[in-house]
């Protein structure tokens, strides 16, 4: 027993064994972290917003908030200042629409949960409609989404890391900036040029701004709020500056086909030379129901580019598990079956609105109206002399005429307003007017026209940053 014992003394730990003094340090370290633990609270603390919460703003919220101000109560409110064509009355939804969700509810086939990158017969559904001969692709390049808002964020977000850059337009959607910022993903903008009779980009300007860290142009065509549309030689030089620097483009055409006063709409994946190309797009615009929340983006994958960006949209696509069941069961019939007429009677309503509004205003001094081709909007510029900040004159508009635009530093156009284009033609006409009666009554007659922000860029967001 004496030699089993020493023998046994005699036995070395085993490597990587714990030591007795390792298992008392251990204990030490347990008992100073529970001893260190926060004591009971009386009262509640306030509980701080997170950095990614804080840093999320839409500056057309601050810009909507400073036009907060009382209207004339003797004259009646036209408001031509909200981006939902459901809000003026005389867009409603097509009767297919509205039939295909009464389908969708009613028989039930939609009621569960669906893949997170949508069902397979509405991202069908998608292809069907607009893959091309010029520009194919099949449902497995098709993600759907919560809008074309959320598109374009799962774009931003497969594509670019915090210190990052993404080229956005000025003028333009601020969104660009909401989704961008969070993240510490810089939004550098380039211009827009509404001087002439199209509107364009200055991709001269936009090649001095990019560096090794731009991921990506976002491209908005037709354009919110400048109302242009790209003319197609145009569209070819985006694509030959894009293909030159090697950037994908995000392109955002959620207004697609919405184009009037002669203009033609091309899908920018259509047109050459090909690059890699995410487009953004939905229902909510044409169709006018920006409610129903059915947005798409389709990956235009040349050369193999955006392989991993695509898995990346892919796992985006799982942080909501899909959108709306319901409006994705809806989406083959609203797509296939919505007739050529409907979108003629829109597209007639906005261009006959679009030109009343620039014949009015065509009297008025101090004031040039960029006349709209695309989209629901119309920008005017003003003279910063005549008639003051683009802000004062919003608010004093409102405050004498109950008429609500919204003013140009929402969407960093500084010295423009916005006119949303979708109310009916009385209120349109009598709004006009209103406004170029605001006008005659404030004109300062030495002021000097060509004292404005005719660029249509405001410059500080990037310098401040």
């Amino acid at each position: 027993m004496q030699t089993l014992m020493s023998h046994h003394s005699r036995i070395t730990p085993l490597p990587g064994a714990i030591t007795k003094e390792e298992i008392k340090n251990q204990l030490l370290v347990h008992e100073r972290r529970f001893l260190s633990k926060p004591a009971r609270k009386d009262e509640w603390d306030v509980l701080p917003q997170s950095a990614h919460s804080k840093n999320t703003v839409n500056p057309v919220r601050k810009i909507a908030d400073a036009c907060a101000v009382a209207p004339n109560p003797e004259k009646k409110v036209i408001r031509l200042h909200l981006g939902d064509p459901s809000v003026g009355g005389i867009l409603p939804p097509s009767e297919v629409a509205v039939q295909a969700m009464h389908e969708s509810v009613s028989n039930h086939m939609y009621d569960g949960y669906g893949p997170a990158v949508g069902a397979l017969a509405a991202r069908q559904a998608i292809v069907d409609r607009y893959s091309s001969a010029n520009c194919e692709f099949t449902a497995d390049d098709v993600v759907l989404a919560s809008g074309c808002s959320h598109a374009l964020q799962m774009a931003i977000e497969a594509v670019a890391n915090a210190g990052d850059n993404i080229l956005v337009p000025h003028p333009g959607f601020p969104l660009y900036s909401t989704l961008c910022r969070p993240h510490n993903i810089i939004d550098k903008p380039y211009k827009i040029d509404m001087s002439g009779e199209d509107v364009k980009i200055d991709l001269s300007y936009m090649a001095t701004i990019i560096d090794d860290n731009t991921k990506a142009i976002i491209v908005n065509n037709p354009g919110n709020p400048t109302g242009g549309v790209f003319t197609k030689e145009h569209l070819q030089e985006i694509l030959a500056f894009a293909n030159k620097y090697k950037l994908i483009i995000i392109a955002d055409e959620i207004y697609g086909d919405l184009v009037y006063n002669g203009a033609t709409f091309y899908p920018l994946a259509s047109l050459s030379p090909k690059v890699p190309i995410i487009t953004c797009d939905g229902i909510a615009k044409r169709w006018m129901v920006p409610g129903w929340r059915l947005g798409w983006l389709i990956i235009h994958n040349h050369f193999g580019v955006l392989s991993e960006v695509k898995k990346g949209i892919v796992a985006l696509s799982q942080k909501i598990v899909g959108p709306c069941s319901l409006v994705q069961g809806a989406l083959p019939k609203i797509l296939s079956e919505t007739p050529d007429e409907y979108f003629e009677y829109t597209r007639n309503v906005i261009e006959a609105n679009a030109n009343i509004v620039a014949d009015i205003l065509a009297e008025v001094p101090g004031m040039r109206v960029v006349k709209p081709k695309g989209a629901m909007y119309m920008m005017v510029n003003i003279s910063r002399q005549a008639y003051g900040t683009d802000v004062s004159f919003c608010q004093n508009l409102i405050k004498e005429e109950s008429v609500f635009c919204l003013p140009g530093q929402a969407f960093s156009a500084p010295g423009y307003f916005r006119v949303v284009l979708t109310s009916n033609v009385n209120d349109m006409e009598e709004a006009a007017l209103r406004i170029r009666d605001f006008c005659f009554r404030n004109f300062n007659q030495h002021s000097d026209s060509e004292d404005s922000s005719d660029e249509g860029l405001d410059l500080s967001a990037m310098e401040s940053d």
